[in-house]
């Protein structure tokens, strides 16, 4: 691999204020070198068995050829590039911010990318440890879902099996019940329980159940056709026909609140599936094929950004620009207020880009400072500073075909 810089070393203001607070934590030392862990006397805060702790981030990217099977995991740190399990047939990679999940028609395959972080709300621990090829889920085209103790995999009949997560974190596979009953879209481990849409009475009722699958709460909540989740730091958002939902647990007590579009929206302009930097509170959709939604769900508001011929959408929040990979190959910056484009790049993609948002278009992932454009048929990856007018700051060259790509470490 060849990687190609016009900048020195990234750094930011916020990598190293997350340094200091993760060093800070309970007075343990740690960095890129130093294991999590090596007190004779008393297991340290946030030691993690096998596992190092670092300062910062460690960010790194699957990345997956379909045609070939060809894996890759990309460190975005070193940027040493490692070769990882063969998968054929992908038509979609998704990720919880530690495991891949590639989904073919008939399996799910599940890599560990060996990055990770645990977020402490006052502070955040950073992890590295080793790539590992984990093994296959049985069920084909599922929806996976997870938290800090368990994977649910949900398939195209609504059946869903729950998976024990401290196995995952060993190499193993090992399931720990299958849910009765079906449910609508994917089930949704969220604040110690599962939250699902189950069919009642002729529409789409909320459901929240305890980690075996009973039902505890029935909040007063109605979604016709429910599509795409996210979790933010104000909630869980879950797209409706009308809007979204924001779920929230308060109290011990499950609410949900409607944010409505605020007017009628076509089908196919309706946000289906959310991006966003992990944990932010704005998600990005698009609506449909020459438009992006913004959701803030701070202030409980949709914006709607008229673009151009959309490939694909992301943001990170927070004053950041909307980004969006357009049918000219570039990635175009918009003030989300304004909705005026304020920067564009050069040409980021080799031959022409289709527009939509197929499961094998290229895809833009964004973390803290940067965000990452996959170039299928150039073979590479581009890093943007979105921060610095749209900044080229990297491109990280392949041997494969990067159809599929996924951030994880964040």
């Amino acid at each position: 691999m060849t990687v190609r810089r016009n900048v020195t070393p990234w750094a930011s203001a916020a990598l190293v204020l997350t340094a200091l607070l993760a060093t800070s934590c309970s007075g343990q030392k740690s960095n890129d070198a130093q294991p999590a862990a090596n007190s004779s006397s008393a297991t340290p805060h946030g030691y993690v068995e096998g596992a190092q702790e670092a300062a910062e981030q460690q960010s790194r990217l699957l990345l997956n050829d379909p045609d070939s099977g060809s894996s890759r995991v990309l460190d975005l740190i070193t940027g040493k590039v490692h070769d990882t399990a063969r998968v054929k047939g992908a038509d979609r990679l998704t990720t919880d911010g530690r495991f891949g999940y590639l989904h073919t028609s008939g399996k799910t395959h599940v890599l560990d990318s060996g990055a990770w972080m645990v977020d402490h709300g006052d502070h955040v621990h950073y992890y590295r440890a080793a790539i590992r090829d984990v093994g296959e889920l049985p069920a084909g085209r599922s929806q996976v879902r997870s938290d800090k103790v368990v994977t649910a995999a949900s398939d195209k009949d609504g059946r869903t099996v729950l998976y024990d997560r401290s196995k995952l974190e060993k190499g193993k596979i090992a399931s720990s019940r299958t849910l009765a009953g079906t449910y609508s879209g994917a089930v949704v481990p969220y604040e110690e329980h599962l939250l699902a849409f189950a069919g009642e009475g002729g529409t789409t009722k909320l459901a929240v159940l305890d980690r075996k699958g009973k039902r505890v709460a029935s909040p007063d909540a109605r979604c016709e056709e429910p599509r795409g989740d996210a979790v933010t730091r104000r909630g869980l958002v879950l797209g409706c026909a009308d809007g979204a939902l924001l779920v929230r647990q308060e109290d011990g007590a499950f609410t949900a609140e409607k944010i409505p579009y605020g007017k009628e929206v076509p089908a196919g302009e309706r946000a289906a599936s959310f991006r966003q930097r992990p944990g932010s509170d704005t998600l990005t959709a698009p609506a449909g094929d020459e438009a992006v939604w913004v959701l803030d769900v701070t202030e409980r508001k949709w914006t709607r950004v008229d673009t151009g011929p959309v490939v694909a959408a992301n943001t990170a929040g927070e004053g950041s620009p909307l980004l969006v990979l357009e049918s000219d190959g570039s990635l175009h910056g918009y003030d989300i207020a304004s909705g005026k484009e304020s920067a564009r790049t050069k040409r980021l993609l080799t031959g022409e880009a289709a527009t939509g948002t197929g499961s094998s278009a290229p895809v833009i992932e964004i973390d803290r400072s940067r965000a990452y454009v996959n170039d299928p048929r150039g073979k590479k990856v581009s890093e943007i500073d979105y921060n610095d007018d749209l900044r080229v700051a990297r491109s990280f060259d392949l041997d494969i075909e990067p159809v599929l790509m996924a951030e994880t470490g964040r």
